[in-house]
């Protein structure tokens, strides 16, 4: 029999978990990653804020419930064992107004469901117990939510894949992926190279790649970015863990929050806004492109019209650094406009539907030979070695290969 040979496309976080994962289901197999850029974790993996998130609001039985719980024992057993940084500093939820309270204890409900541990509500003054620093009426305290620092989770995970015999390409773009009879074939700068099993984990390109490939059009994905600002260092001593505002369901996005990072910062964000560009992570950086193809299509509209309220909250912290750190005051109101500088911004790869949904839970598609990764939304960086298990052992079933 053959050698089983295997690709996956996409270096961030998730398609490193699968190659990884793939060569510890397919003993003896050839696995190659495709990644275009020069480095691993170029885009959403290195960009974000570093939350491992312990499935707070989840919908119990959805793939993201189940997976971001399995996926946090997995990401924290792994870093331990590749050395690298991961805290568990907590987080609290923080209910400003009355109103928010029973959106509170539901969400409260909904972890307890997802088997999120030793949750508590806390009142007013056990908050300062937690964060000295912090105001709000009430809040549930997730005392094992943690931070990790997820490009070198990256980092390992590429190490783990070449020291099991896999290969690690970067600065290969795939140009074109091809369905044959009992194969799939791939294009890169290298030529062409025919697969028995693709794997495309292409993150904010996802849905460009599974649609040159024969997939559908939607999900289609929609880039917004989301700027941070960093509280100078002598004031990072005003936030011990997280902070997270309560969802509001009539916005699409959460809201600026405040987050402890691995390396100690703390970072207020992200606002969340139309990005002129998917790779655009320069403040005036734009792409012609991938303005026509988010401004040109309806479902964008639709989604815009149904949420001028949030898009007009957006703006003003997307203009003013003051409107921006009002939010984070909220929270913690010893935070000034002086007390920050400009941070990272990052790119979300919104997926959404042609009558302007968001999609919400993770979507995968394709065919018995070639898997396409469409929508992997937060908690994916949590979720990815689950992700990992989940998208492998459904390729391997497809494809009928042991």
């Amino acid at each position: 029999m053959s050698r089983i040979r295997a690709a996956v496309v996409g270096g961030g976080i998730i398609g490193l978990a699968v190659g990884r994962e793939l060569l510890s289901n397919l003993p003896g197999a050839e696995v190659i990653l495709f990644e275009k850029e020069s480095s691993l974790a170029s885009h959403q993996t290195g960009h974000n804020s570093g939350v491992v998130h312990a499935g707070l609001y989840y919908e119990p039985g959805s793939l993201k419930a189940r997976l971001c719980r399995r996926g946090v024992g997995l990401l924290e057993s792994f870093a331990a064992d590749k050395g690298v940084t991961f805290e568990k500093c907590g987080k609290i939820v923080v209910a400003q107004k009355s109103e928010e309270l029973d959106r509170l204890k539901a969400i409260h409900q909904r972890a307890h469901t997802n088997g999120v541990p030793d949750l508590r509500m806390i009142d007013a003054d056990q908050i300062l117990d937690i964060e000295p620093h912090a105001r709000g009426l009430a809040a549930l305290h997730s005392p094992h939510t943690a931070i990790v620092d997820y490009a070198g989770i990256a980092e390992a995970l590429a190490s783990d894949i070449e020291n099991s015999g896999g290969t690690v390409r970067l600065n290969r773009e795939v140009t074109t992926i091809e369905s044959r009879a009992r194969q799939v074939s791939i294009t890169t700068s290298d030529g062409v190279d025919n697969f028995d099993l693709v794997i495309t984990c292409a993150g904010l390109h996802s849905d460009r790649v599974a649609r040159g490939a024969g997939d559908s059009t939607f999900p289609k994905i929609v880039p917004f970015f989301g700027d941070y600002f960093l509280l100078a260092p002598e004031k990072a001593s005003l936030v011990k863990g997280l902070i997270y505002p309560v969802p509001d369901p009539k916005y699409p996005f959460l809201g600026v929050h405040l987050t402890k990072r691995f390396d100690g910062a703390i970072m207020l964000g992200p606002n969340a806004f139309l990005s002129l560009g998917r790779e655009a992570y320069g403040r005036w950086e734009y792409s012609v492109r991938d303005v026509a193809d988010s401004i040109g299509f309806g479902g964008f509209w639709r989604f815009a019209m149904q949420n001028l309220p949030a898009a007009a909250r957006e703006s003003r912290t997307v203009l003013s650094t003051k409107s921006f750190v009002e939010e984070a005051r909220k929270y913690v109101p010893e935070i000034a406009p002086s007390d920050v500088h400009r941070g990272p911004r990052g790119i979300r790869a919104q997926a959404m539907n042609s009558d302007g949904s968001l999609e919400d839970d993770f979507v995968i598609s394709g065919t018995d030979r070639l898997l396409h990764v469409r929508n992997a939304p937060s908690p994916g960086a949590t979720s990815s070695l689950a992700i990992a298990e989940y998208i492998v052992r459904e390729a391997l079933d497809r494809a009928r290969l042991t």
